[in-house]
């Protein structure tokens, strides 16, 4: 049997809190009970945000904490060509179509549904109104005639397709730290026609990561729960590239005082900030539960 897989992917367009340190500790320390491999990868996709300087962080925070990883590291800007071959695929089997709405037109088509109906538009996960379609039914002469004229667009996932070709039910594994499994069935319609390559860079998020983890070998995906609904759409994905699916698990995040989750956009407290007020990596480690591994 092969070695199981681990990974922590953190995208270096801040400073890394301790929500990231739990979930990095946790692969790692999942990584070693199972006499598995760890990798780092850095998701850098967007192009606009990320900074070296914030990848050399990564790196001076990961190191303090004592995690080592395999070489060399995966920097998903490098590998644009990979991601633009998986969207051809779907792209040639009718699985996606241009976007051409702005943010602004979508809330407006779908604020004129909501007026005409009186009901309430559905949403994603995410709490983002479901994508109503606008450009789903334009000609392939329409939509070719856009993007030569340069006009910017995003590519959807066609669900209606996808439903036709995989129509399910599709399962995943969800694994728990007491080495226990439990099979899910997820629903990826959810989602609506979700966006899988954006308008600034030939790739998105839910497309590079599944790619990425079935490339590298990555048998057990270990994330914060605020990704958890996403997964639904990446099993499909999987499922429409002919790519395996890991195991996953979602663990709880670390909250600040006030109940909210740590994020970078809200300046929570980094590492390095801990750091130099004198926190040291052992207390890190202790304060969150990596003298032993959970085991529930």
């Amino acid at each position: 049997m092969t070695k199981p897989v681990f990974r922590f992917a953190p995208s270096p367009n801040g400073r890394l809190h301790l929500g990231h340190a739990y979930s990095a500790l946790l692969n790692d320390a999942l990584a070693r009970r199972f006499d598995g491999r760890f990798l780092l990868r850095i998701e850098d996709i967007d192009i606009t945000r990320c900074r070296p300087e914030y990848e050399r962080a990564i790196v001076e925070d990961l190191e303090w904490l004592g995690l080592e990883w395999e070489k060399p590291v995966r920097r998903q800007s490098e590998h644009f060509a990979d991601y633009r071959s998986a969207f051809q695929s779907l792209q040639g089997r009718g699985l996606a179509y241009p976007c051409f709405c702005s943010r602004r037109e979508i809330a407006e088509k779908v604020e004129a549904i909501e007026a005409q109906s009186g009901q309430e538009w559905p949403r994603d996960p995410d709490n983002a109104p479901l994508y109503p379609g606008i450009c789903r039914e334009l000609s392939p002469e329409e939509a070719m005639r856009r993007i030569s004229s340069g006009v910017p667009h995003a590519w959807r996932i066609d669900m209606q397709s996808a439903r036709t070709l995989h129509p399910g039910p599709h399962i995943f594994m969800r694994f728990l730290l007491s080495g226990e499994e439990e099979i899910v069935t997820a629903d990826p319609w959810r989602w609506g026609d979700a966006v899988i390559v954006r308008k600034d860079v030939p790739t998105s998020y839910h497309l590079s990561v599944v790619f990425d983890d079935a490339l590298q070998g990555v048998t057990h995906v270990v994330r914060g729960r605020d990704l958890e609904a996403a997964t639904d759409l990446h099993v499909l994905l999987q499922k429409l590239l002919g790519l395996p699916t890991p195991r996953y698990h979602h663990h709880d995040l670390i909250l600040d005082p006030g109940g909210d989750k740590l994020a970078k956009s809200r300046r929570s407290e980094a590492l390095h900030e801990l750091r130099e007020r004198g926190v040291t990596a052992s207390e890190i480690r202790q304060r969150l539960g990596f003298q032993l591994i959970p085991s529930t």
